[in-house]
């Protein structure tokens, strides 16, 4: 059963690894092009919310190469060193991804804030209506990367390439702002072009906050939400031979969840009778829950 169990999972972090892999293939060459067509619309419409736009694109082509990098470390096999597995590697490349949001946002929202503080905005230069479109066909572009990474990310449960959508949406919300600032610069208010990458930074921002969040309570060992635990606790009690849990506590490890649980059993029953109770919840647990990378559970004598 163990050399079965090894199989499966081995077949599944390969599938898992191939995934991501492919997903972050096809979103590199939509950012690489992306990025090429933002920044040249923004040079030739004088646009600096489309070239603050391209940059936000440029970065995620980055971004997708840390997940890339974090997805293969994390599915790589326990060893002598990390004996419990390398998942949060995932994590590490998740936070790198917020550090990464973040400084883009950052940039971003300096420049908009100096261009407005500056007060010149009679001189500043009205977009052109290829920065218009441009915006159009990057937000139509981004919102499809977006759904096209979050649905493989849920598919394979991963942190990162989930992260990495989200990067997507941030972009795709980034050029919503750039089309309403370049659709007001053009209307008029040149100084709508700034405003725009400033709200860009703000979205940016709260994207790299979230992601952020998220990688750092699996890497503290967060405990699953209660409907998890829950759905496990009933699942032991399901054995006629547990009379009851004197103990449940989960924690997330990366993608993964590890679980250490005290059941009681009749105290009449030999070693072997109570190792045998235990061993069937094991099997249940890890049948009816396939995020359960490892188990730990110990029998008391009932009471």
């Amino acid at each position: 059963m163990e050399n079965n169990n090894t199989i499966t999972r081995n077949a599944s972090e390969t599938d898992y690894e191939k995934t991501a892999n492919k997903v972050s293939f096809v979103t590199i060459i939509g950012n690489v092009a992306l990025s090429v067509i933002k920044l040249l619309a923004g040079v030739l419409a004088h646009s600096n919310a489309m070239i603050s736009d391209a940059i936000h694109s440029a970065s995620d082509v980055f971004s997708t190469f840390v997940v890339i990098i974090g997805i293969k470390l994390a599915a790589k096999d326990p060893d002598k060193e990390h004996p419990y597995g390398h998942e949060r590697m995932e994590c590490v490349a998740a936070i790198v991804l917020a550090v990464v949001l973040f400084i883009t946002g950052l940039g971003i929202g300096a420049d908009a804030f100096k261009t407005i503080l500056n007060g010149n905005y009679n001189e500043l230069q009205v977009p052109g209506i290829m920065a218009l479109i441009t915006a159009i066909v990057s937000i139509v572009s981004k919102e499809a990367m977006y759904w096209y990474t979050r649905y493989y990310a849920k598919k394979i449960d991963s942190a990162a390439l989930l992260a990495d959508a989200w990067h997507h949406r941030s972009d795709a919300f980034s050029s919503i702002g750039a089309l309403i600032g370049i659709g007001g610069a053009r209307l008029g208010f040149p100084i709508m072009d700034s405003i725009a990458s400033l709200v860009i930074f703000v979205f940016i921002v709260k994207a790299a906050f979230d992601i952020f969040k998220d990688a750092m309570d699996k890497m503290v060992d967060h405990s699953c939400d209660e409907e998890t635990e829950k759905q496990i606790h009933d699942c032991i009690m399901k054995n006629e031979n547990v009379m009851g849990i004197d103990l449940l506590q989960t924690r997330i490890f990366g993608n993964k969840i590890y679980v250490d649980v005290e059941i009681q059993a009749d105290a009449s029953y030999t070693l072997q009778e109570a190792h045998d109770i235990a061993e069937v919840v094991h099997d249940e647990i890890e049948r009816n829950f396939p995020k359960v990378k490892h188990i730990m559970i110990h029998v008391n004598p009932a009471k």
